[in-house]
């Protein structure tokens, strides 16, 4: 593997490491505003939430690694103690990207982008019309990470208020992932768009004890057609069906009849159990698995 010591590397190319590892992440497209009224708006991708009570967003506003200064919105937040974020959906990708441009101070990005902005309820700057959801944000701190270029300020928002677009809920009132559209950013110039075939869900009882990878059969564990995905569905069951349960699918499927009288029922019935796994059917995938296993042991 590549090995990469921090202390023999040049910063920005370190920053490119991580930021491509560290991926996609989540943008904040933060709208503030300065003491003299301009306002300011600019993405950021060191971006996350943090807590639910309080409503905790943190952001952070890295120091310029080519010349070690920092930005307008770490001026306005530290003068203000006020920022909006906005969401960024496919859809205004292109303006949004605008906005990281290093505009001097008294230019208005709302204008340079082509943005509305919206007065908010509880706070000064602007919200972003062209966004979903709006989160007026007043800052509880302000932690400063180092003072040379690249170095973060992690920005600590407190969440007095949000605005959702009811365009992008489903009827139970949920934000719909497909609907809203969102884009993450990863390493340099790529991007990744969470909707469409890019959303999958992954169902995991966190209350209930599954057995785990040391709870399954050695001939399920070390299988050389089931993957670790396949593995974690089996491992996340509280118990496996027995060999009994197995083998009463012999009755009614065809193809498991034809496997067990296959020279190869075993790599035959992991093939069958891989493919009941990929399409989530875990009770099949798990019984076929089960049947293999015992099939080796003999």
């Amino acid at each position: 593997m590549l090995r990469i010591d921090p202390l023999e590397i040049a910063t920005k190319d370190l920053h490119q490491f991580i930021l491509s590892a560290v991926a996609p992440r989540p943008i904040a497209f933060a709208s503030t505003l300065s003491t003299d009224g301009v306002p300011n708006l600019a993405p950021y991708s060191f971006f996350n939430a943090f807590s639910s009570n309080p409503p905790i967003l943190i952001f952070s506003s890295n120091r310029r690694v080519s010349n070690n200064t920092t930005k307008d919105t770490l001026k306005n937040v530290e003068e203000t103690g006020e920022v909006v974020i906005n969401v960024v959906p496919h859809r205004i990708v292109r303006q949004m990207a605008l906005c990281s441009v290093e505009y001097p101070a008294e230019v208005n990005e709302f204008e340079k982008a082509g943005f509305t902005p919206l007065p908010s309820e509880k706070v000064k700057p602007f919200r972003v019309a062209e966004s979903p959801v709006h989160m007026e944000c007043r800052v509880d701190k302000i932690l400063p990470l180092g003072d040379k270029g690249g170095a973060g300020n992690l920005i600590i928002c407190n969440i007095v208020l949000m605005h959702i677009a009811e365009e992008v809920l489903t009827e139970n009132g949920r934000i719909d992932p497909h609907k809203i559209d969102l884009v993450a950013r990863m390493g340099r110039f790529y991007y990744a768009r969470a909707s469409g075939d890019a959303i999958f869900e992954v169902v995991q009882q966190v209350t209930a004890l599954g057995i785990g990878f040391d709870g399954l059969p050695t001939g399920i564990r070390y299988s050389n057609v089931l993957t670790g995905n396949n593995l974690g569905q089996l491992a996340a069951l509280t118990v496996l069906p027995s060999r009994e349960e197995a083998m009463t699918l012999a009755a009614t499927d065809g193809r498991v009849r034809a496997a067990l009288a296959d020279t190869s029922a075993p790599a035959a019935l992991f093939a069958y159990a891989k493919e009941a796994l990929d399409k989530n059917d875990v009770e099949l995938g798990a019984k076929m698995a089960v049947l293999a296993d015992s099939l080796l042991k003999g």
